[in-house]
């Protein structure tokens, strides 16, 4: 069973900015990631979490959006790299996490847990993913889904 819950979360990003047709971002968001990650130690106070922000799919008819890959930072910084972007966004979210390969099913799944509970989607605001590497070599993903309160 996939736990999921409503959170109200503060992120604080340090990231590159991409843009592309939705049905691409599968493939462009992992290989921005590790050009990114080449460029990781420019940035002070990070916190060693990846992260990427997405714009949200409003319709069928919304084919391109943009993304952000990153990494959290501990605080507000004052300097960003060239050719990079801070981002702190303070949303109410619905979140659950789990495995990487097991991505779409945990979107689904949490769509739907918000549906039941009523909760109405944030367009506006990004969609949150944060990363993170198991020892095993396997990865979980933790998802946020912006609401309105």
């Amino acid at each position: 069973m996939v736990d999921c819950r409503k959170v109200k979360k503060i992120f604080r990003v340090v990231g590159l900015k991409g843009s592309g047709a939705f049905v691409n971002f599968g493939k462009e968001i992992p290989k921005q990631a590790q050009q990114f990650l080449t460029r990781l130690d420019e940035i002070e106070n990070h916190s060693g979490t990846e992260i990427a922000l997405f714009e949200p799919k409003r319709d069928a008819n919304h084919l391109e959006g943009h993304y952000y890959v990153g990494v959290i930072v501990n605080e507000t910084l004052k300097e960003v790299p060239v050719g990079m972007d801070y981002i702190e966004t303070t949303q109410a979210y619905v979140t659950t996490r789990g495995k990487m390969i097991n991505i779409d099913t945990l979107h689904k799944h949490l769509l739907k847990w918000a549906d039941h509970q009523d909760y109405k989607r944030d367009f506006e605001s990004y969609i949150v993913e944060t990363y993170h590497p198991l020892e095993n070599g396997d990865e979980e993903v933790e998802i946020y889904i912006p609401i309105h309160i």
